[in-house]
């Protein structure tokens, strides 16, 4: 069937002397028992009713088709009627009284029947006619997997085209059908109902999302493993707006022009949408085009990016002015503004009020400057800073401390937690809901108690804490020097840390029963959701040498890990059942009660500790994101396996990689597993490892080598023990073609953690220490080379990995949804 629009004319050559009689003034086709069969014959597609009566639920039925009748002729899609009162049609002409079917017919094959009631008015009868015409062009989808695949079928070859209805036969399916009919041939048309493939594209609440429709821009993209970009149509679903936006969507992404804006023709003019020009010079076009690739990404579908060179002669562009816009109902009527921030020129289209926006307004000037820092924070900072801008700082959970408050806190008995903060900081402000909510977790634990210092407000005390990267997370207890939170900036990580500090460490046994009770974990029972393992030193006395090694690391794992020390005279009897010649370390593992026995003779403190947390991990761990980088330190490839479900398929996989674990065929890899219901960016990782979901359960080996290339288990395989270590081979060997390569991007902080005193103290020298009258008159050469000595050594003590977790952090503040924390 031809996709062009068939001219009236020639449709009612087609039917003439197909037709009978007509009702009078009906533009429906009422054919008879031979025209049926010719019909048939010709080839056409046809929609037609049989029926012998009329009730009023009929009645209603054949008005809305005859609406329906000049819509689908422009389709070449005959629409007629039969009165079998008159016709005998066999199989069609019944001896019921009413029929309440229709029948859609190609040719002389029935496609599929409806019933009267599905296709109840005029939308519904054009969008169902359609959309089974197409069946086989337009997919359907239900799942985010089932949508990559489609990309990646098309990638380098078209565009798609995603478009979302809560039910068929709607207006808004109409409008799709409509425009999936006129141009299926060039695009390729998705449609979903909604569910999972909704998160997937970005939208925060599904459920109020009634239709929309999304261009995966998949054509330009040759590498199968690389993301198609996409655009939103941010207006109501109807066949213009679908138009217009498909139009938009063939526009060039930038435009450059070397003349005055009011001048400039696009095709974006034509189409009745928003041009935005931005302003460039010849000395930073590079990055001024760059920055205008960005906006138009964004604004794509919603309005035209024109970047215009200011410097040439030709163009005569107000002074003091960087950005302007047209509006479509303003003719070529152009608006200059002066912008602070790339967010600004996009609230420009994104809000309904732009006259508010044109900065005319000197109340929103302070309030722009003020927000202009979240331009260099990833989109999750920016918009949990956002959601938090109202968070009570004042909460009776978490006094706030000042230098007079200060000591008289921390000195109190019990354990006292201070976040030093900033209140124009991004991460301080995203990190503090997940501060506030441990401090409600821990309301009812007598011993604890959390507090915050704004170092905005007391620089001094910060300076003295040497709290000079914010924020930063500290533990005091009276008599033991303060410990540094360095796990991750989340609820979870910091809730565990406190509760764990509060054990002593290590915890001193006197018998083989308590030993014992400690291994299985009775003495911290509590403790167990919080710690991976429970560490037990064995030796003969506290004089042993490696003793005092041991109790040094128990400090330093303090809050990560439940540690015990065993070092009585029978602890080397003891010791027997678990085949350990003192001195030697005993570690239990609370997810699998697993024993481990490792000796410790001549161990160093580091030492210990590298054993220690080497020996707690698990050896075929779940990964998430708060384990993550404990397993990223072990610098192994990883052979991940993913999985969606706990069902026999996926139980299996992780049984047969744990049976290859157990003979030692995987030592030189991390074998792990993500359960993507459980941890969500575990998707977004397998997208970003091969482009696509793949059937699940997937295994994907990744990491490998400096070339990072990625190589995934094909489902085709079984994948039993035997045939992963033979396709492990094949890959060493490189038989195997790589499925995806990992970019060069390093995995980070979103920007740079800085020392916000030594910028005070460069800006005005010793601003920010605020130091008394007496110090004053101690000199501030002395004091000035000891400050910067000091802010030094602390720029440099912040372990690459705790800079790295910072970006974890983030993934605590909108549960890992789309982050792509697996580096190269």
């Amino acid at each position: 069937m031809t996709r062009q629009a068939m001219p009236s004319f020639l449709l009612l050559l087609c039917v003439t002397g197909l037709r009978g009689t007509t009702e009078t003034g009906s533009e429906l086709t009422e054919l008879t028992s031979k025209g049926f069969f010719k019909v048939l014959d010709s080839g056409k597609a046809s929609f037609i009713y049989f029926g012998n009566a009329v009730n009023p639920s009929i009645t209603l039925f054949l008005e809305q088709l005859e609406k329906s009748v000049e819509v689908l002729e422009d389709y070449g899609i005959l629409v007629a009627k039969v009165d079998c009162a008159k016709e005998k049609v066999p199989t069609y002409c019944t001896i019921e009284k009413v029929l309440k079917k229709v029948y859609l017919f190609r040719g002389g094959v029935m496609l599929r029947s409806f019933v009267t009631d599905t296709v109840f008015d005029e939308n519904a009868i054009v969008a169902h006619v359609l959309f089974a015409l197409l069946f086989n062009e337009v997919k359907y989808v239900q799942t985010p997997a089932e949508l990559q695949n489609i990309e990646k079928a098309v990638k380098g070859r078209a565009d798609v085209v995603l478009a979302h209805v809560q039910a068929l036969g709607t207006a808004e399916h109409r409008a799709v059908m409509e425009a999936a009919f006129v141009y299926g041939a060039e695009y390729q048309f998705v449609l979903t109902m909604g569910g999972t493939v909704l998160q997937h594209m970005g939208v925060e609440e599904p459920g109020k999302l009634s239709a929309g429709l999304w261009f995966l821009h998949c054509k330009l993209v040759s590498r199968r493993w690389e993301p198609c970009h996409h655009s939103a149509l941010k207006k109501p679903l109807s066949t213009v707006q679908i138009y217009t936006f498909l139009k938009l969507m063939d526009a060039p992404l930038l435009t450059e022009v070397s003349a005055d804006p009011a001048d400039v023709k696009t095709v974006h003019n034509h189409l009745q949408s928003p041009v935005l020009f931005l302003f460039t010079q010849r000395e930073t076009l590079a990055l001024d085009r760059s920055t205008a690739e960005s906006v138009a990404w964004r604004l794509r579908g919603e309005a035209g990016v024109v970047l215009v060179h200011r410097d040439h002669p030709g163009v005569n562009v107000p002074a003091g002015h960087n950005v302007a816009y047209r509006l479509p109902a303003e003719g070529s009527r152009v608006k200059y503004l002066t912008l602070q921030d790339i967010e600004g020129v996009m609230r420009l289209f994104t809000e309904g009020d732009r006259v508010g926006l044109e900065l005319e307004e000197e109340e929103e000037e302070e309030e722009e400057e003020h927000w202009s820092v979240l331009d260099i924070l990833d989109d999750e900072v920016s918009e949990s800073v956002y959601r938090d801008r109202s968070v009570n700082l004042e909460s009776h959970l978490v006094p706030a401390l000042t230098s007079q408050t200060f000591s008289t806190a921390v000195a109190a008995a019990g354990h006292t937690v201070v976040l030093f903060y900033n209140s124009w900081d991004a991460v301080s402000m995203a990190f503090m809901q997940s501060y506030l909510e441990v401090a409600s977790m821990l309301k009812d634990v007598a011993d604890v108690s959390l507090a915050l210092v704004n170092c905005d407000d007391w620089t001094e005390v910060c300076t003295n804490q040497n709290a000079s990267q914010i924020p930063t997370v500290m533990l005091f207890n009276p008599g033991e020097r303060p410990r540094r939170y360095n796990g991750m900036l989340g609820t979870e990580s910091l809730h565990s840390f406190i509760r764990l500090s509060r054990m002593p460490a290590p915890l001193r046994l006197s018998s083989e029963d308590e030993a014992e009770s400690f291994l299985r974990g009775d003495l911290s029972r509590s403790l167990s959701p919080h710690t991976p393992a429970l560490v037990l030193g064995l030796f003969n006395s506290r004089l042993e040498p490696g003793c005092m090694a041991f109790q040094e690391a128990c400090l330093s794992l303090r809050g990560e890990l439940v540690t015990g020390i065993f070092a009585e005279p029978q602890a080397s009897q003891w010791s027997q059942q678990y085949t350990a010649s003192l001195p030697a370390l005993i570690l239990s593992r609370t997810a699998d009660s697993h024993i481990h026995t490792l000796p410790l003779l001549n161990s160093s403190t580091e030492e210990v500790i590298s054993i220690v947390k080497r020996a707690a991990l698990h050896p075929l761990p779940e990964l998430t994101v708060l384990n993550l980088p404990s397993y990223l330190e072990l610098g192994r490839p990883l052979l991940i396996l993913f999985v969606d479900r706990d069902d026999s398929e996926s139980v299996h996989a992780r049984q047969e990689l744990s049976t290859l674990q157990d003979r030692g065929q995987l030592d030189h890899y991390l074998p792990c597993w993500i359960h993507l219901a459980r941890t969500p960016a575990g998707r977004a990782v397998l997208e970003s490892l091969l482009g696509s979901v793949p059937h699940l359960p997937a295994l994907v080996l990744s990491q490998l080598g400096s070339e990072g290339e990625v190589f995934l288990f094909q489902a085709l395989r079984p994948l039993l023990a035997e045939t992963v270590q033979r396709w492990l081979s094949r890959v060493q060997s490189k038989e195997e073609e790589p499925s995806g390569v990992l970019s060069d991007e390093q995995w980070g902080p979103p920007v740079p953690l800085f020392d916000f005193l030594a910028v005070m103290d460069e800006a005005v020298p010793g601003f920010a220490a605020q130091r008394t009258e007496e110090e004053e008159e101690e000199g501030e050469g002395e004091g000035e080379r000891e400050r910067e000595s000091e802010r030094l050594e602390l720029s440099g003590a912040l372990p690459s990995l705790q800079r790295g977790a910072l970006s974890f952090s983030m993934l605590t503040v909108k549960q890992c949804n789309r982050i792509q924390w697996l580096p190269r």
